[in-house]
């Protein structure tokens, strides 16, 4: 597309097959699944793909974002046509409430839960919520987490509301969603900690200096018995007495960071 040209408009009904396409993907989480791809939204997730990926399968904009100079760096770096959609039909596929006009259809990694090289891990159960689910992402990538095992219960980790709230991190991640997270776990040589609201040994006590795997559950209902039987200890981080159990976000960055802290002591 020659600078300074108009746009071609090439999609502008919302029945075209390709927009109904992207939809699902957007909505149908057994399409991700099936297809091996979903959508991502934004400047800011688009870009971080770009940056930690590479080209993207396609990218989908409306003729009022290419004057966007930010979106306009991002297609010169892919070096690929975008694919044009009017502003109706970027709403429909669209899952933000107001969408800025730039979407990339990405395949997703092939996933593989062999947990045998990792050093540290975090491995999720139950964690319905999408933004809670995405927080854990954003902070596991924030903090030297390589690898991160979605189970039964959870929030579909590559989903609309997942990729915003994690700001990118999926793309520092070795992401995997299994229906087996016991299985998961075996295969890790390292200390596997579970964490609990009460009881356990203290987070500030334990020796986080080499590898290390997080079992990580929901607030409500914390971890099934079967899987925090696979765990070398309890783990839980000190509170005032008489408070509730933190947010499992909250919980699972201040283990990530713990475990930072300590291998990089502060001078």
């Amino acid at each position: 597309m020659r600078a300074g040209s108009k746009p071609e408009i090439s999609i502008t009904s919302r029945d075209n097959a390709r927009v109904r396409a992207w939809r699902k993907l957007q909505t149908d989480a057994r399409a991700r699944r099936s297809e091996r791809r979903t959508l991502l939204e934004g400047i800011h997730l688009v870009r971080a793909y770009v940056d930690r990926v590479g080209a993207p399968r396609e990218m989908i904009v409306t003729p009022e974002s290419l004057a966007n100079a930010e979106i306009a760096a991002i297609i010169e770096r892919v070096a690929r046509r975008p694919i044009v959609v009017s502003k109706p039909v970027f709403a429909a596929l669209a899952d933000a409430a107001s969408p800025v006009g730039v979407a990339a259809e990405i395949d997703l990694p092939v996933e593989h839960p062999d947990l045998s090289a990792s050093v540290h891990c975090v491995l999720v159960e139950g964690v319905q919520d999408a933004g809670n689910l995405g927080a854990v992402l954003r902070s596991a990538a924030a903090f030297g987490v390589d690898s991160v095992v979605v189970g039964p219960g959870s929030a579909d980790a590559w989903s609309p509301k997942v990729l915003r709230a994690a700001m990118g991190g999926h793309f520092f991640l070795r992401i995997a969603q299994t229906k087996n997270l016991a299985q998961a776990i075996s295969g890790f040589t390292g200390l596997k900690l579970c964490t609990v609201p009460r009881g356990g040994e203290a987070l500030a006590k334990l020796d986080l200096t080499g590898p290390v795997a997080w079992i990580l559950g929901s607030e409500g209902g914390g971890v099934s018995a079967p899987l925090a039987a696979k765990a070398d200890a309890l783990a839980r981080i000190a509170m005032t007495e008489g408070t509730e159990s933190l947010n499992v976000a909250a919980a699972a960055a201040i283990c990530f960071y713990e475990r930072s802290r300590k291998l990089n002591p502060p001078d």
